[in-house]
């Protein structure tokens, strides 16, 4: 999640994956007021899996079934309990990945891949509302978002939830809650809230699909631009090139560029930013399989943020393409990194359609910082290691943004 450690929309705050359809991604999708991804993509043109020596070539071409023939046939005629032909091919495939001992090697079923691929575009079924708890741990709305059911119900910051759909929120944690007032389009959620503390009030709320915003941004005191993005998503690109042409225009005077608790996304989305900064052919980051280089992603020459002095946040749930942009920045000495220590994704995955609408992601390759590092399992350093505690929270204080403020004052021309 963001910095803010009790804040989430009503969209699953768990970890799932993110990767691709038709262009790279890396990832992993945790989802707060904004989405989280892990994993990756390849089918940019560039790669192909065919292309891609394998290591595996000494296995059969097929397995023998004649084993899995006879599990199936002792778990048919012995099991207690109703069984699917479907629920069984789902965890055939499952397991079929999963020997492979790699988290990020896995079988989507169709329902799953449904909601990756939603994850990855910025889209949930809810009403809308960001949900927080306050200080004596009462679940709360945060935030409606603009133009959602939440918004349009009548729902306002600070109203406290004390049931949803009949359920009592007293002990209950914000994911717990997130998880309720969730659910498919077209379903009703009821809450019974509290507002200001004495006004009782129920609202019936019809859930939507809901789009959020995978970048937010605005310009601070001292003319300094500030840019959130919450994962690499279908519009990250287009809308960091906004922001850019926003602070270009304003003559901002530097940049900080929030990545804090952002998974990941899609790659082409976290070149497009770093190309803001970077003049064309800069490198952003290898990729390898081995000790083969199979790609690479070099900066497009779009960079209306060259030589503004910018600081980069980043922390425990900044991931992979998050990395990715993290070190690209920070090797080509466009930008000094702030916060915590990031995730340590450093691999890639190929998402492959199959048959039925599943899918099965597959690392194919390691990737690697302009500075030649592999991150994986251990991550990216900040230059200056600032942490932001639960008193901070509560109070409201963000030193991590705070001295990646006065670092980039100090650095103005």
């Amino acid at each position: 999640m963001y910095s803010r450690k009790h804040k989430h929309t009503e969209k699953n705050p768990s970890r799932p994956p993110l990767w691709h359809r038709a262009s790279k991604t890396f990832g992993y999708i945790v989802i707060v007021f904004a989405v989280f991804g892990l994993g990756v993509g390849v089918g940019d043109g560039r790669l192909s899996i065919a292309a891609l020596r394998s290591q595996n070539k000494g296995l059969p071409t097929a397995p023998d079934y004649a084993t899995v023939n006879q599990l199936y046939t002792a778990l048919k005629n012995n099991y207690d309990g109703p069984l699917t032909n479907q629920q069984l091919l789902d965890g055939l495939k499952a397991g079929l990945l999963q020997a492979t001992g790699d988290p990020y090697t896995e079988y989507f079923s169709a329902s799953a891949a449904k909601d990756f691929n939603n994850q990855l575009e910025g889209t949930f079924s809810g009403i809308g509302a960001e949900l927080g708890q306050d200080t004596d741990g009462n679940i709360q709305i945060i935030a409606p978002i603009a133009g959602t059911p939440a918004a349009k119900a009548g729902l306002l910051p600070h109203d406290m939830i004390v049931s949803i759909s009949g359920t009592s929120t007293s002990g209950m944690t914000v994911d717990s809650a997130v998880t309720r007032v969730r659910g498919p389009k077209g379903t009703t959620v009821t809450l019974k809230i509290i507002r200001g503390k004495t006004q009782e009030l129920n609202f019936t709320i019809k859930r939507d699909d809901i789009k959020v915003p995978s970048v937010n941004w605005k310009i601070l005191d001292k003319h300094i631009g500030y840019i959130q993005i919450t994962q690499f998503s279908d519009d990250t690109s287009t809308l960091a090139e906004k922001a850019a042409q926003e602070f270009k225009n304003a003559g901002v005077k530097g940049v900080i560029l929030d990545l804090r608790s952002n998974p990941g996304g899609l790659v082409n989305a976290a070149t497009s930013v770093v190309s803001l900064w970077l003049p064309e052919g800069d490198t952003i980051m290898t990729e390898r399989r081995g000790a083969d280089t199979i790609g690479a992603e070099m900066s497009n020459g779009v960079d209306p943020l060259n030589g503004l002095p910018t600081a980069v946040l980043i922390n425990g749930g900044s991931a992979s393409a998050s990395e990715i942009t993290a070190g690209g920045l920070h090797d080509n000495g466009a930008a000094t990194l702030f916060g915590t220590q990031s995730y340590g994704k450093g691999s890639e995955q190929n998402v492959i359609q199959l048959a039925g609408g599943t899918e099965a992601k597959i690392t194919i390759a390691r990737w690697y910082r302009p500075n030649g590092q592999n991150i994986d399992k251990k991550g990216i350093t900040p230059d200056h290691v600032v942490n932001l505690t639960t008193d901070n929270t509560k109070n409201g204080a963000d030193p991590q943004l705070a001295a990646a403020t006065q670092f980039v004052i100090s650095r103005e021309k």
